[in-house]
This record gives structure tokens, C-alpha cells and sequence, in this order.
């Protein structure tokens, strides 16, 4: 039964997004974008704009009250230069959306167009041109170990391949929107909006405003999902409806239409990887060497831990004693990217697990067996020099096979293809490890905290920022305080998360609500039971005690307990407080970061995944037939939202593997809605998605949990093209594997 709290306003249509707010007297802002990927703004006219009826408004650069960005990071609105298709150069206020629309069209911009460049492989070159003054270099990471010549010549056999992702879009059913208004009593700007990172946008809007950042609340609406681009994206939603209502003592709204959201929303890097590999006549690897490019497009974002993560993941789940890795970020004039779903391990962990299959077809050998003679294993030395323990990947393998039975599944898909001619089957294997958190490739402090009280009826209140994106967060901080404490579920409430009166739990990313925000409240927990234990042992005559269902009983005799409530009491009557606040913190890492040798992440988490397809060998269509995906969450607090996350992960995978791709020409975005822009739809994903959840339990997680959100769609794609060339003989290298990809080789659209 699942215990989620939120889902009857969600699925009866009561719950507020933020496109739902109406207020006396609200404005609504339009933003007016540039029609060039590179040029400088000469002039804006606003005077036919301004005529139109119901305009209150028109508002440039030069309106900002406080700072209009941070160096290289995107513009709330661009002063006198425009760096992609969909910057913004000028805000329309006026009293109805419609009249905002059309007075943003009116707005007439000149541009000094200049020399752009949409190629990430030649921004580094001698004439390439510059996008920000500092270069085109976002950053360049490194994991060096080992001698890498050496263990080439060492090698029986070297192997060369290359590999290019797919630039990708969030989609979430819900646009960017925001409302801001000004509190009449505290003159404090309020802003509400959907965002995994509440105490950035606070710090956004009020660098913006040129205000102290208690000046200004954030409030959470109800978030329509996120995937990670309710972040920047919303930063900038957040303050230019800020900007408006402060300017005009207004309430202002900004909501984003699908087109604009693909024009100006952030998108999954692209990347171009070359992998140079060494290994042996017994499978055993020697030597890798890993060149990535990630198009970072106009502006920094997120950029800079991504390309640390990808170069510390790029080797994969594997022991590799030699490897040289550079992964290196570059501005583009292209729409920018930013975190999504996986933060930079997607895109490796296709073109590792694409090349361990190669390599096993090199060999003659079962790409499982490969797998197995050079994977993880407890104790074992990591690729960059990290002493790995608490390794699971053996038995996320043993259940994948226990459930998927890849001999028996195998001879039945061999059967199959011997008695058909126009489709074939085929079996894809995919491994997956995942740092939790931000660890070495993260850019600053990573701590969360939060708050629990307990009240004199014995009902508890939770208090934490972490944000409900459709991941079950709040839910997942009932469970920990109903399995630490023993109370009831429907005692437990969740605050909402508002900035003015919350502390700061961390932005809701990199799989860190779990083991951060989870671990603030569980530590919150654990010094309240403390007291409560004193407490019981003056009626239990002992401390080994037992917190559940609303008692609190002796661990060594059933029969010697108290009612919850009563020791509750017993805490008030003696003027005595059940607050408690909970502080977790990632522990300082022994990481050199001119080499990238050493601890890269405190935790990992591990899995394995089962593809089996059907391809049409005519027209290159495949059909996801049956999907098994294995992940170690370590303790699975509501097994239903496991399994959830499971599924919702692999079906966003599929898209990343078959169909979505950003259609971009010289900067310009073709397929701007989602009549082209295509995802799976219920058609696309198999009937059954076997979500295999196993429970090792963390040395560091709340309870011993793992995080899953992220590493539940990471290996899906390589899965899936293994499982194509398994079928057809048809290794795509090049997301996404669509018809014309596995017919012809290629994409029609280049």
C-alpha cells in the first residue's frame, strides 16, 4: 500500500502548480528573446509594443535593480550580447498573458550579428570564436593512474571506438512558471514556483533584486516534475517575475509555453567520446585512455560537476590498473545544458557498456563473462584509486540473472530467429555503478539538515527543505521517523518548504535527498530517541529497548513496554523539550584533484539491467519486448516507490536509447513542441518493467538506504543498443538508435 500523502490532491486535480495561482491584481510577463545565436544588441524599440492595450510595461537590461548574472552563467535579461536562440533581451508586463504575447512580438531588436560556432569539436580551435571573454574552455578534468603506454604495449589487443550522445530534453508535463509578489506586511518578496533547489533561487532572485536574502521567500508550489531542469531554469522564471513585481508593486506571473521551454530550457550534455582500450587475449583490461567533449552550449550552468563526474565514471563499473581520462567542456553557441537525470553518467555509461560488448565480440566472448572477470568487487582498488567497499555489483548480477535467466532466455530468442527472417531478437546486458551525491566532482560544502519536534499528543512535525519533484521525498522522511521512532504514519506531517522559516537541506540532486535530507531528519531522530530512552528506562529498568508501534518495549522481554504517549509525557511533565535539529555532512575527501586519484565519492551504488528486443530488419524499428532492471537501494523505506522509481527511470531511459533527440541546426532548435520532439509513450515501454530491488545496507545512508533516483535510468540505453547489435548486427554508436540510425547508419537530419 503506498502512504504517499500527496497523491489524492495529485490525481483528484486539487493540488496548486504554480500556473494555478491567481492574484488581484497580477501581471503577466513575457519574455522577449533573440532571433541570432551570436550578436550584440544595438538597439530595442519598444514603441509599437507599448501601444498595444493593456501594457504596463516594457523592461530591459538596464532595469535591473541588482545584478543581471554571474560571470558565464545565463542572463535574467542580456545587457549587450546575446549568446543563443532564446536569450532573453526584454520583458513585456502587461494586464493579460495574450496582451503580453502580442507586445512581445512588437519589440524590435537590432542586432550586430556575429561569427557563432554550434560545433563543440571546434570551439578549441585557433580561429574558433570566442563565446564569453574568459575562452571557450567551461573545464577540463582529469583521472590519470597507472601508465597508460605501458599498459597498451602490455596489451594483446587494442581497440579504438567513438561515441556521440544525444542532446536531450526534460519534459515535464509542467512549463516553467513562477508568481512573485510583495508581502504587504514584511515587504518581503515572495516567490513561488516549482523547484529542486529552493535557497539557490532565493540567492538568484535576490542577487537580482539587489536585495539581503532574507529579504526574499521562496515557497514551493506543487512541482510537476522536474528531472533536473527545475533549477536554472526556474532561477530565471523566479526572477524576472521578481524583477516585474518589485519594479511595479505588482503581483507578476511567468509561465513558459512548450515551445519556450525548449527553446530556452536546459538540456542533458551531448558528448563525443573517443576510447582507446588495451586488454588481454583472457578479457582482462590493461590500459584505457578517454577523451570526452562535452557541448556545454552558451552558458557554464552545471557544467563543471558533470564533467568531473563523467570523468571520473567514464572507465565504468570496472578495474582498469592504467587509465588516462580527460574530459573537457566547451561553450557553444547551442542552447546550454545543465543537469538531467544521471548528471553526466548516462552518457558514460552508454559508451562503456557499449564497448565492453564490443570488446567481448572482439574476443569471441560472452560479453557477461568480460563483464565478470574485470568488475568491482569488495576490497578491490577503483579506477581512481579509491579502496571500494560496501561493492554489491556480484549479486545486483546474480538477481538479474536469477530473475531475467539469460541462458534459458538466450535459446529461446535463438529459436526464435532461426524461424524468422524479417525481425530478429536479442538479449543486451548493462552494469552500473554510481557515486551518490556530489563527492569530488561536486563545487562546494555538501550537507543538508533538518528538524523534527515532537508534540505533548505525540504527533510529529517534520521540518525540512527538501523538495518533492515526484520522487516521494516528504514520504521518504515519515518512513524514517516512523521506523526510527515507532510512530504512527498518519501522526507524522511534513512542512512545506518555505525559505523564511526552514533551514537548508541542499538542492534536491545528484540522488542526495535520501542519504542528505533523509540523514539530517534520521540523526534528528536518533537524539530524540536518545532522550526518550533515558526516559522509558525509569519505567523499563533498561535501555535495550525497542521503538515500534507506538511503544517502546524491552528488547529482551516482549512483555515489559510503555505506550509511546506516555513516555511523552513523562518528557513535558519534567518541562522538557522533544526538538531536535539534524546535521549531515559529506566527509572531507582525499581526492587530488590534478590527477583525480583517490576517494571520488564516500558511497556507490550498484546495478544491472536486462534489455530484450525486437528489431525490424525493413524499417529499423524496435520494440522493447521485456526489461529487467536490478538496483541496491539498501533499505527500501516503501518498496511501492522503489519499484515506481525503477520504472519511471527505465522508461525514460528507452526515449534516451530510441527516439529523443533535440533536432538543432546552426543553433536554431527544428522540433520545438512535442508533435516532433518525440518520448515513449505507453506503447513504447514493455508490459512488464521487472524492478528488482535488493537491500544492502548502506555504511552511511539513513537506515542504510541508498539513493535510486538518478542511477534508475543510467544504464538503460547501453542495454538496449547491445541489445540491438545482439539482434541485427547493428552496432549504433550514436544516440538516439533510431530507423534511420539502424537502417542506413545514420541520421537522415545531419
Amino acid at each position: 500500500m503506498n502512504n504517499r500523502k500527496d497523491v489524492l490532491a495529485k490525481v483528484t486535480g486539487k493540488a496548486i502548480y504554480a500556473n494555478d495561482i491567481r492574484m488581484a491584481d497580477m501581471v503577466f510577463c513575457k519574455v522577449v528573446r533573440s532571433t541570432i545565436s551570436s550578436g550584440r544588441i544595438l538597439s530595442i524599440d519598444t514603441a509599437e509594443a507599448e501601444k498595444v492595450p493593456g501594457v504596463v510595461r516594457i523592461f530591459t537590461a538596464k532595469d535591473i535593480p541588482g545584478i543581471p548574472n554571474q560571470p558565464c552563467d545565463r542572463p535574467v535579461i542580456c545587457g549587450d550580447r546575446v549568446r543563443y536562440i532564446g536569450d532573453a533581451v526584454a520583458l513585456v508586463a502587461a494586464e493579460t498573458r495574450e496582451q503580453a504575447d502580442e507586445a512581445a512580438k512588437l519589440v524590435k531588436v537590432e542586432y550586430e550579428e556575429l561569427p557563432a560556432n554550434f560545433d563543440p569539436m571546434h570551439a578549441l580551435d585557433d580561429d574558433a570564436p570566442l563565446i564569453h571573454d574568459s575562452g571557450n574552455v567551461i573545464c577540463k578534468w582529469k583521472t590519470q593512474r597507472g601508465d597508460v603506454e605501458e599498459g597498451f604495449r602490455n596489451s594483446d589487443c587494442v581497440m579504438e571506438r567513438d561515441y556521440v550522445t544525444s542532446r536531450v530534453q526534460h519534459v515535464c508535463i509542467e512549463t516553467e512558471a513562477a508568481v512573485a509578489y510583495r508581502d504587504p506586511n514584511t515587504s518581503e518578496m515572495i516567490v513561488r514556483c516549482p523547484v529542486n533547489s529552493p535557497f539557490v533561487i532565493r540567492k538568484t532572485v535576490a542577487e537580482t533584486l539587489g536585495l539581503p536574502q532574507t529579504r526574499v521567500r521562496v515557497i514551493l508550489a506543487t512541482i510537476g516534475a522536474s528531472f533536473g531542469g527545475k533549477n536554472y531554469d526556474i532561477a530565471m522564471a523566479s526572477s524576472r517575475a521578481a524583477m516585474v513585481s518589485f519594479l511595479l508593486d505588482r503581483p507578476c506571473k511567468v509561465w513558459l509555453t512548450r515551445e519556450e521551454s525548449i527553446m530556452e530550457g536546459t538540456k542533458r550534455h551531448p558528448i563525443h567520446a573517443h576510447y582507446k582500450v588495451g586488454f588481454n587475449r583472457d578479457g582482462k583490461l590493461q590500459a584505457m585512455q578517454v577523451r570526452l567533449v562535452l557541448d556545454g552550449g552558451a552558458y557554464k550552468s552545471k557544467t563543471f560537476p558533470v564533467t568531473t563526474r563523467m570523468a571520473i565514471e567514464a572507465a565504468g563499473p570496472y578495474i582498469v590498473p592504467n587509465i588516462d581520462t580527460i574530459s573537457t567542456s566547451v561553450y557553444t553557441n547551442n542552447v546550454y545544458s545543465d543537469a538531467l537525470r544521471g548528471f553526466g553518467s548516462p552518457q558514460v555509461d552508454f559508451c562503456s557498456e557499449s564497448l565492453m560488448d564490443e570488446i567481448a565480440k572482439e574476443l569471441n566472448m560472452d560479453p557477461v563473462e568480460l563483464r565478470k572477470k574485470n568488475m568491482l568487487y569488495e576490497g578491490c582498488t577503483s579506477t581512481t584509486g579509491q579502496h571500494m567497499t560496501n561493492v554489491t555489483l556480484d549479486k545486483c548480477y546474480e538477481a538479474l540473472d536469477s530473475a531475467c535467466k539469460i541462458d534459458e532466455r538466450r535459446k529461446r530468442i535463438a529459436e526464435y530467429n532461426a524461424c524468422h527472417t524479417g525481425t530478429k531478437k536479442g538479449l543486451g546486458i548493462a552494469f552500473l555503478h554510481r557515486g551518490e551525491s556530489f563527492g569530488a566532482a561536486g563545487q562546494g560544502i555538501d550537507t543538508a539538515s533538518g528538524m523534527i519536534a515532537v508534540q505533548p499528543d505525540g504527533s510529529v512535525t517534520v521540518a525540512s527543505s527538501i523538495a518533492e519533484v515526484g520522487q516521494g521525498g516528504p514520504n521518504m522522511l515519515v518512513s524514517v521517523v516512523h521506523e526510527t521512532l515507532g510512530v504512527d504514519r498518519e501522526k507524522i506531517r511534513v512542512s512545506p518548504v518555505d525559505t523564511g522559516f526552514l533551514t537548508d537541506a541542499g538542492p534536491t540532486v545528484a540522488t542526495r535527498g535520501t542519504v542528505f535530507s533523509g540523514g539530517a531528519v534520521w540523526k534528528a531522530c536518533l537524539s530524540v530517541k536518545e532522550k526518550l530512552t533515558g526516559y522509558a528506562e525509569k519505567r523499563l529498568g533498561t535501555r535495550d529497548v525497542v521503538f515500534a508501534d507506538e511503544k517502546i518495549t524491552d528488547a529482551r522481554d516482549p512483555a515489559n513496554s510503555v505506550e509511546l504517549l506516555t513516555v511523552i509525557t513523562d518528557v513535558f511533565n519534567n518541562a522538557d523539550h522533544l526538538n531536535s535539529l539534524g546535521y549531515f555532512s559529506a566527509p572531507p575527501f582525499n581526492y587530488d584533484r590534478n590527477t583525480g586519484v583517490g576517494d571520488a565519492y564516500w558511497s556507490w551504488v550498484y546495478g544491472a539491467a536486462a534489455a530484450e528486443v525486437t528489431v525490424d530488419l525493413k524499417t529499423g524499428a524496435v520494440s522493447v519486448d521485456d526489461y529487467f532492471a536490478v538496483h541496491d537501494v539498501g533499505h527500501a523505506m516503501d518498496r511501492d516507490e522503489v519499484v515506481g522509481q525503477i520504472r519511471g527511470g527505465v522508461a525514460m531511459g528507452i526515449g534516451y536509447a530510441l527516439t529523443e533527440e533535440v533536432d538543432l541546426k546552426e543553433g536554431r532548435i527544428r522540433n520545438l513542441n512535442l508533435e516532433s520532439y518525440i518520448v515513449p509513450t505507453v506503447l513504447d515501454v514493455p508490459d512488464q518493467i521487472h524492478a528488482i530491488a535488493l537491500e544492502y545496507p548502506s555504511e552511511v545512508g539513513p537506515l542504510g538506504a541508498k539513493g535510486l533516483g538518478e542511477p534508475a535510468t543510467c544504464n538503460v540505453a547501453p542495454a538496449i543498443i547491445n541489445a540491438i547489435d545482439n539482434a541485427c548486427g547493428k552496432r549504433v554508436r550514436e544516440l538516439p538508435a533510431n530507423l534511420e540510425r539502424i537502417v542506413l547508419g545514420h541520421s537522415m537530419s545531419k
